[in-house]
């Protein structure tokens, strides 16, 4: 092995000598140290992540379509603007202190993977448990659907066509589809359309800020909303409308630890997690209150609360009439399929590592970059799990399903980190080697995993009515099921995969670390067998 981590007992190590004799065939390779945090070997040329990029990079993750797609259902679960800005405002203080927890563990274990190695590091015992349960998260989530459907409806808005039961599918299919098949059969034209689509994001943002700050100043030729007097009016304080609320919230703060799943790659981590991170978020949410603040004080209440996902196509609308609307609707769904791409090129490349580690049935199928030197496998992998998804799930309900059902087990994500650290706050004497350069601190830590249990639970609380449930047709609870449901399979495969079978071979399984030919510091699962 060329490097491995010691019990919790004892500071983590580095096998020298294998290092060094493995470096002498792979010279670029050097060792990562983080001052008081764990060693890692990566490939000198492989750290071209510097602080600009890195922040882009957590930048163009956020700004999804969360933005254009989710205000409309926000407002209409908090029933006020006043409370809805609220809602934004403590959405905004959840991710950031989420950032600072990621931003420990980051500081600490600066390897890709993010979550995956925090959650492998502390929890290490049944073996491989969490490996299966974090594997089955990633594997069944169709983190895509979402934005492929955001697609759909604004190009069918673009082109002048209600969406139905099956155009509006027809064409997230083909959204989805088409990043599947450039991105497996055209990886370099695959990555400068995405590069060129997150621009469109950009245009759309500023744009909306700008018309907004007009129209706040009285110099816009349209009837006032007056949003913004008695703010508080109409408020819907029930739970299942806040936790509802909050989660479209999130879902449009999702990627603030982006940088965190390329952390090896990065030229300086320490200065990438202080500086790219927090100027990221800090600008996202300075642009989504600008941006929540121009929707108000340009579009009517009952046209916000009738707006579904379309919102943005329906201010555009109002400012510059039909042609307006038509032209940015092209834009948002032009920035919908950017992130399609972006989510589906990440998606494809996690499969593949979970392959490549030997954690997933036919791992070896899914490891291959063949024939074209592409994740193929895992490229449709996920292209199948969002085809699936999105012919399911009735269409009125479609988005906001998809939403709940990725934030919903994220949180759980969220809460078996957080608490992690938390354990490791109070019980220092059990991990003496834990000495990350950035620190959260206990209150932030306790508070970001409160937020995270409050988004488990309340769910559970049905809406006062049928009328304030966030579905039309589907239960309230089914995208808590279906999380639940996602790790059972997880649950139930490692069962089979680490302990059932291994018994009756007579083998244990166990992860080996080594340094591959590119210089790589990766593990693999290994079978142990007795007699060895």
């Amino acid at each position: 092995m060329a490097f491995w981590e010691s019990d919790k007992n004892s500071s983590t190590q580095v096998a020298k000598s294998d290092y060094e004799s493995q470096k002498s065939s792979s010279p670029d390779s050097e060792i990562v140290v983080q001052e008081g945090g764990i060693q890692v070997i990566a490939p000198e040329t492989s750290r071209s992540i510097g602080v600009v990029s890195a922040t882009f990079l957590i930048f163009n993750r956020m700004i999804g379509t969360g933005i254009f797609a989710t205000p409309g259902t926000i407002f209409g679960q908090c029933g006020s603007v006043g409370l809805t800005l609220f809602i934004w405002v403590v959405g905004a203080l959840i991710s950031a202190a989420g950032l600072m927890v990621y931003l420990e563990w980051g500081s600490m274990i600066p390897k890709n993977g993010a979550e995956k190695a925090y959650l492998e590091y502390f929890y290490r015992k049944p073996r491989l448990l969490m490996t299966s349960l974090y594997g089955s998260y990633m594997f069944f989530m169709a983190w895509a659907a979402s934005n492929s459907i955001v697609c759909g409806q604004y190009l069918l808005l673009a082109g002048g066509v209600e969406p139905d039961r099956w155009n509006q599918r027809g064409v997230g299919l083909g959204c989805i589809t088409f990043a599947f098949l450039v991105h497996g059969l055209a990886l370099k034209w695959g990555l400068r359309i995405q590069n060129v689509l997150g621009i469109f994001k950009l245009i759309v943002i500023v744009i909306i800020v700008v018309i907004g700050w007009v129209a706040m100043s009285g110099r816009l030729n349209i009837e006032r909303t007056h949003a913004f007097h008695n703010a508080f009016e109409n408020t819907n304080a029930d739970a299942y409308g806040i936790v509802n609320a909050l989660y479209n919230v999130m879902w449009s703060f999702i990627g603030y630890s982006n940088a965190n799943y390329a952390l090896a790659e990065t030229k300086n981590p320490h200065r990438i997690l202080k500086i790219a991170a927090p100027l990221a978020i800090t600008i996202v949410t300075i642009l989504y209150m600008f941006v929540n603040l121009a929707y108000f004080a340009v579009v009517p209440r009952d046209q916000i609360l009738n707006s579904g996902t379309i919102l943005a196509g329906n201010f555009f609308g109002i400012v510059w009439g039909k042609r307006g609307e038509t032209a940015m609707s092209v834009f948002v769904a032009l920035s919908a399929l950017g992130n399609v791409m972006a989510v589906i090129f990440s998606q494809g490349r996690i499969v593949q590592e979970l392959g490549r580690e030997g954690s997933l049935p036919f791992s070896r199928f899914f490891a291959s970059s063949r024939p074209l030197n592409s994740p193929l496998a895992g490229l449709f992998e996920h292209w199948l799990i969002c085809v699936i998804i999105i012919l399911a799930v009735p269409p009125g309900d479609a988005y906001n399903f998809l939403v709940n059902l990725i934030s919903y087990p994220y949180s759980i994500v969220n809460a078996f980190v957080a608490l992690a650290l938390i354990v490791i706050y109070i019980n220092k004497k059990r991990y003496p080697e834990w000495n990350p350069p950035i620190k959260a601190s206990l209150p932030v830590t306790v508070f970001f995993f409160l937020s995270s249990v409050y988004l488990i639970a309340a769910p559970y609380v049905p809406p006062r009515s049928a009328a304030d449930s966030v579905y039309k047709s589907l239960p309230y609870y089914l995208h808590c099921v279906v999380a639940w449901g996602i790790f059972a399979v997880g649950g139930i495969y490692w069962l089979v995969w680490a302990r059932i079978i291994p018994r009756i071979r007579g083998y244990t399984l166990d992860f080996e670390e080594y340094v591959d030919d590119d210089g790589w510091a990766k593990k693999k699962v290994v079978k142990i067998y007795k007699s060895d």
